[in-house]
């Protein structure tokens, strides 16, 4: 489970769709399961397909939560035409099994985010309060 404030929620959104029509990218920091701040990154590949973040900003993102006392609880990215589940990529590229791993969906009328543990290879959902 992963806890999400609405505005948290509502800001990813509008970053999937600002980022349209390439893939959004970015980070949760928070303590435990809990998010406390979202943390907008630039998708280097810039590709509708896949995300790569810029390293600068994850470096910066990773001292600005140490100083703060908190930690990554999540990264998230958009999938701008396919369902909020991770795809073959997505789950190869999962390195890190203490983390979340969000997906806004825009593929239908009505945006769609899900969250997912994703340890080695396989997917489970994780329910977003």
């Amino acid at each position: 489970m992963i806890r999400i404030p609405q505005h948290i929620i509502e800001a990813m959104i509008a970053h999937a769709r600002a980022e349209l029509p390439d893939e959004a990218c970015g980070l949760l920091t928070g303590t435990c399961n809990e998010v406390r701040k979202q943390h907008t990154l630039t998708n280097i590949d810039h590709s509708p397909e896949h995300f790569s973040f810029d390293p600068q900003e994850q470096f910066r993102v990773l001292k600005e939560a140490r100083r703060e006392g908190l930690k990554i609880v999540a990264c998230y990215h958009s999938h701008p035409s396919t369902p909020a589940r991770p795809s073959e990529e997505d789950i190869r590229l999962a390195y890190d099994p203490s983390i979340i791993y969000v997906i806004v969906s825009l593929a239908a009328d009505e945006p769609e985010v899900k969250a997912f543990s994703i340890i080695k290879g396989t997917a489970q959902r994780e329910e977003i309060t």
